[in-house]
């Protein structure tokens, strides 16, 4: 049996065969063992059969070889034969046209297709392919992308046949609906209608491409194809925009459709007419522009939709932006003039009346015209910025004056977008913006605004706020005199002024500065900070706490890099005097707060001056540690609040300083910088007093900053010989510890030196000590405690975090403790401690943390708390449902779904609880899964009705926030469930919601109305159903 005979038996019944058998074909070419012409020859009695099938199998055999084969196998002469017979099949009336093309496809890649093959095969296809629409998709896409393939890689000899590829091409492609082939057709038509001279066929090329606007393709929503409106939309407007030749066509038809209602329709329209604008040459655009303006003006005045007068704005930009390309002159001749004339006309009447609804929108005209070009700006400037200040200076109300200064500070955006600011490389170094002649007017104006206006105008001032900051950043308009004078202004309003409504205007201007500070940086630190630290107390004796306000404005301006340095500088000397007088812990706290609201926003890895952060914040835990005495008086420095804001500070230094300092970091880690040795012995006594005990606070805050390849001082420890005795002498330490900062801290510390260093050689600490030692000791029944129970559960966290190999055997006994009698419910609490994130023991701090380890302890625990609780006691049942609502919160949707089904009876019983905590953990973790998987629920509908409606009622066992989270769960069941489940429960439901209807709370009010009206509209089936 010949190969051709065995790939036609094949072909159809088992693809993968005949593949199979084409590639062997190929192979026997290759190694000579069999002649192309003989190959050819076996096609004979096959391309004469009445049978189409077979016909078009056989080319298509010989198509599949062609593909096997390596490029330029292939001699010129047997290319130019295959190519003539490939071309002659294209005119096979039977199934042989998709085959012959994909062939001729395969030989383009052979690498010996020359030019006049792309002729021949252009020509052919021409001549046999008109009738190309009564083909199927799959054959009319292989034709398509061989005509794609053509002018992608022979498109000099395509082009080179004129006007009959051009016709050719263009009756080819008539007609076709399908969106991947007309991608690639509006792909093949714009290199016709960018490269060739089309302007005796332009009409025909135009005509080719707008039978298809607009586009009204909606994908299925599961269509693999891929293919998606916009991609069609995109391709047809690059198509419309291609040459200036079809602007006597798109923009009268353009603007036709204008008049459709459909917004859609509209935005295609507009989008359009901007691709063209945008494209078409400026001497073209010339003739429309006025034609245009007088089209648009209505939808951006008149506009019912902003999304629509947006976009028409872009098409006036586009054409200012075309016209002032070739502008040398601004002439009042000149093109871009004639188009801005009738513009700044029409929008100078509108503005005459500025709180009139046309007003806003003549505004945004200019502006958007303006920010076109150098040339554009000059030319509205001078038509619209006199007469507007003529019309502000006769403005009776504030809201007139309000909506003028809104038009004028628009176009100071634009003026920015045009010449620059201080701070970004100006676009337009040469051209001073015409602003400059209104530059005196325009300071008065605006100051007085701002500062003489009555102080309930907010609205008013706002705006003049506003505009006075644009004109300060514009480049080179103001001198820094005229700045500082704006930046006086803005100080005054947030240190001096009362507040009014919500503070806007202090808001703005604390915004303001931030924004001066990044272009005029040496002002704000010559005028602001002076006035600002002047107005901070030296106490905090007035109870109205005004500190605080200055204290955000001042972090708000220090992001720049000299700022935050005089920042950091002048707030410790604060501090220094704050100190000195007496003051409550919540001054100084608030001034750290500040230093580390800052630093947080700096990326202090890249800051050269980082050690000498790390210096200051040294020399003020020094200070706040020797400060600390035997009295029950102390100071504000060593108050948790202060301790532990300094804690942070340090922290976020000691993480990005050298490797060598931080091993001399972890020196000072007990005596706290102090060289006192007798402090460390005190920090680390369980019989100390409780302020040197709380320096423990800082020294954790110290250690978590530190590498792990840092030694830790274990000598430091009172007894300890090795690295592990360093776990047990803070285990012990923990079980005493009845201070609650104080002992967090010192768990902290447990936490992150056991992740850091467990069986870290050389220095590391021993895994079998911790697990077989430490937790076993601290788990067994005889030697439970709370602070015991506590400890375990920091030493397995850490575990967790780094998905240590003990953990499965860590977590068993933790899970056994659940059982207990005593000590049950409060290791269940814990729980929520397990997965939930912490400052401090975080991937910043050095500490080993895998990226799945959430997923691999929920997944170890769920099934193990689920067949306890099904075997527990009665009374010991909540211990089980309350640790699976503290893991719970600390999971993703996409940790929890999977594991839905064994989750949902636990959930249903949670609900009964009378922890308001639990419940409302349990009915959010259900809210998510109804919406994930609905299904997996239907089963508990009725339960989960009468629990849900049962928490949304009674306020004295029900929280505000379980009551809001119950009657929001209850409100998606309508749009997640089948109504013929939810139907028998409907009464049931809006009556028992009438009730809640009185709640004393709004909000449980308000998610009541929308339960009700969702189940209420519940459609009821039809009866002929």
């Amino acid at each position: 049996m010949s190969d051709v005979q065995a790939y036609l038996l094949n072909v159809g019944n088992n693809d993968g065969e005949a593949q199979a058998i084409a590639h062997w074909a190929a192979t026997r070419l290759e190694s000579k063992d069999l002649k192309l012409l003989d190959l050819v020859q076996s096609l004979g009695e096959y391309l004469t059969e009445d049978d189409i099938t077979i016909r078009a199998n056989a080319v298509a055999f010989l198509a599949a070889v062609l593909a096997a084969l390596p490029p330029k196998f292939l001699s010129r002469q047997q290319n130019q034969v295959l190519c003539t017979f490939f071309c002659d099949r294209l005119a096979d009336e039977g199934g042989g046209l998709k085959s012959a093309a994909r062939g001729l496809t395969e030989l383009q890649r052979s690498g010996r297709f020359d030019q006049a093959a792309a002729i021949q095969t252009t020509t052919a296809m021409i001549e046999n392919c008109q009738d190309l629409q009564r083909h199927p998709q799959s054959t009319r896409l292989v034709v398509l992308t061989l005509l794609d393939k053509l002018l992608s890689d022979y498109r000099n000899a395509v082009k080179s046949m004129g006007h009959t590829a051009l016709v050719g091409i263009t009756d080819l492609v008539a007609g076709e609906k399908d969106p991947r082939n007309l991608m690639i057709i509006f792909s093949v038509l714009r290199v016709i209608m960018v490269e060739w001279d089309v302007s005796k066929h332009a009409e025909t090329l135009f005509e080719s491409v707008f039978c298809y606007f607009p586009i009204t393709f909606r994908p299925k929503p599961d269509d693999p194809i891929g293919i998606t409106a916009q991609d069609l939309k995109s391709r047809l407007r690059e198509c419309l925009a291609s040459t200036s030749h079809f602007a006597p066509f798109a923009f009268p038809a353009l603007i036709d459709k204008l008049d459709s209602t459909s917004p859609v329709v509209k935005k295609d329209v507009l989008q359009a007419l901007a691709a063209c604008s945008a494209s078409y040459h400026s001497s073209t655009i010339a003739n429309y522009s006025i034609t245009l303006w007088d089209s648009l003006k209505f939808e951006i005045l008149n506009a019912e939709e902003d999304d629509l007068a947006d976009e028409a704005l872009v098409v006036l930009q586009a054409i200012a932006k075309r016209l002032s390309g070739d502008l040398i002159t601004i002439t009042p001749q000149s093109t871009l003039a004639k188009y801005i004339r009738p513009i700044t006309t029409d929008c100078n009447e509108q503005l005459q009346e500025p709180q009139q609804k046309q007003a806003k929108p003549a505004g945004q005209i200019l502006s958007n015209v303006a920010a076109a070009s150098p040339s554009a700006f000059m030319i509205v400037t001078k038509a619209a910025v006199a007469p507007l200040l003529t019309v502000y200076q006769d403005a009776g109300g504030v809201l007139k004056q309000r909506a003028l200064l809104e038009v004028l500070n628009r176009l100071f955006e634009s003026a920015i977008e045009v010449y620059g600011t201080w701070n970004a490389p100006n676009p337009n170094p040469a051209i001073e913006t015409p602003l400059v002649a209104f530059r005196d007017r325009l300071f008065e104006l605006y100051s007085q605004t701002l500062m003489s206006t009555a102080k309930e105008e907010v609205s008013l001032r706002v705006a003049a706020l506003n505009g006075l900051l644009r004109l300060c950043r514009l480049r080179g308009f103001f001198e820094d005199s005229e700045i500082g004078m704006v930046v006086q202004y803005f100080d005054e309003i947030v240190l001096l002024e009362e507040s009014h409504g919500r503070d806007e205007l202090k808001t703005k201007a604390i915004q303001a500065l931030v924004e001066l500070s990044r272009v005029k940086s040496r002002l704000i630190m010559d005028i602001t900070f002076p006035a600002f630290m002047a107005q901070l107390p030296d106490t905090d004796h007035n109870e109205q706490k005004q500190y605080l306000t200055i204290l955000e404005g001042l972090a708000e301006l220090s992001v720049e890099k000299e700022i935050f340095e005089t920042l950091l500088r002048r707030l410790l000397n604060k501090l220094d005097v704050v100190l000195k007088n007496t003051s409550s812990p919540a001054y100084p706290s608030a001034i750290l707060s500040t230093l580390l609201f800052v630093l947080r926003k700096r990326d202090l890895n890249l800051d050269p001056k980082v050690e000498t952060y790390y210096e200051k914040i040294a020399d003020l835990i020094r200070r706040t540690t020797l400060s600390i005495g035997a009295s029950n008086n102390p100071s504000p420095l060593n108050t948790v609040p202060v301790m532990d804001v300094l804690g942070q500070i340090s922290n976020l230094v000691v993480r990005n300083i050298s490797v060598e300092l931080q091993q001399k970091v972890a020196q000072q880690s007990y005596k706290l910088f102090t060289g006192n040795d007798e402090l460390q012995q005190l920090s680390l006594q369980a019989k100390s007093s409780i302020n040197h005990r709380r320096t423990m606070i800082l020294s954790t805050y110290l250690l978590a900053g530190l590498r792990r390849e840092i030694t830790l001082p274990f000598d430091d420890f009172p007894g300890t010989k090795s690295p592990s005795s360093i776990i047990s002498y803070l285990v012990g330490l923990t079980q005493k510890e009845d201070d609650p900062p104080t002992r967090i801290a010192t768990l902290r510390q447990i936490a992150l030196i056991t992740n850091k260093n467990l069986d870290l050689s050389p220095a590391g600490i021993n895994r079998k000590h911790v697990v077989s030692v430490i937790l076993h000791d601290l788990l067994k029944l005889e030697n439970l405690s709370e602070n015991g129970i506590r400890t375990a559960f920091w030493i397995i966290k850490a575990l967790a975090l780094k998905l240590d190999r003990s953990l499965s055997l860590v977590l068993d006994e933790l899970l056994q403790t659940l059982d207990n009698k005593t000590f049950g419910l409060f290791t269940a609490r814990g729980f929520s401690l397990l997965l939930s994130p912490d400052g401090v023991l975080s991937k910043e701090n050095h500490l080993v943390v895998r990226l799945l380890h959430r997923q691999k302890v929920f997944a170890y625990c769920i099934p193990r708390i689920a067949d306890s609780f099904r075997r527990a006691e009665s009374t010991k049942k909540p211990n089980y449902l309350i640790a699976l609502s503290g893991l719970l919160k600390a999971v993703s949707t996409d940790i929890l779904m999977p594991h839905s089904d064994m989750l949902l009876p636990l959930l249903l019983q949670s609900i009964d609880l009378d922890d308001p905590d639990v419940k409302a953990a349990t009915i959010d973790t259900l809210t998510i899964t109804i919406k994930e998987n609905p299904k997996a629920v239907e089963a508990h509908v009725s339960s989960l009705i009468s629990r849900l409606l049962s928490s949304a009622r009674g306020k004295q066992f029900n929280p505000q926030r379980v009551r809001e989270l119950s009657l929001r769960c209850l409100c998606i069941f309508p749009t997640k469930f089948r109504h013929e489940i939810l139907l028998p429960y409907k009464k049931q439901v809006t009556k028992n919601l009438m009730t809640i209807l009185d709640d004393t709370k709004r909000v449980v009010r308000k998610e009541a109305v929308d339960c009700r009206a969702a189940w209420f509209n519940m459609d009821e089936p039809d009866p002929d159903d």
